[in-house]
């Protein structure tokens, strides 16, 4: 249901100018769709919507590229921002220096962004061990996620 819904409202911003949520739930409704405001900020926010100009007044637009942004690597880069006190590496590990009760999360997000090159990860309570097949790609790997982190 909730595809559905999400493939409709594309449909209207593509056939038709929508400037506001308030615009676009009255013609969800007009279309049979039993929506409040609410769901419709939380469907925009799914599917990547944008606000651009028409030379008139903002509209939904969709995303560059017409892709919604990833939400797990979204989500995975508020982790990494929030989680992470130190990066390093030595030989073929990163170690991960976390927030106290933060590096199961942290090593999640990590796992989630299938660096190439990771053998695995281990994770406990302030500290992660990611194991990579070489040396090169501990260092790779080490400026990734300070890239993010930045």
């Amino acid at each position: 249901m909730k595809n559905l819904r999400r493939d409709a409202i594309l449909k209207i911003i593509e056939e038709q100018a929508v400037y506001t949520q308030e615009m676009l739930v009255m013609l969800l409704q007009e279309q049979g769709w039993n929506v409040t405001q609410a769901t419709v900020s939380r469907d925009i926010k799914a599917l990547g919507l944008r606000k651009a100009s028409d030379g008139q007044s903002p509209r939904y637009v969709r995303p560059s590229g017409g892709a919604a942004p990833q939400p797990i690597a979204s989500h995975a880069n508020t982790i990494l921002i929030n989680g992470i006190i130190e990066v390093k590496n030595a030989q073929n590990f990163v170690i991960v220096k976390c927030y106290a009760g933060m590096a199961g999360a942290v090593c999640a997000a990590i796992d989630n962004l299938h660096f190439q090159g990771v053998a695995g990860s281990i994770a406990g309570d302030d500290t992660i061990f990611i194991c990579t097949v070489d040396n090169d790609f501990a260092a790779k790997v080490k400026e990734q996620i300070l890239s993010i982190k930045e």
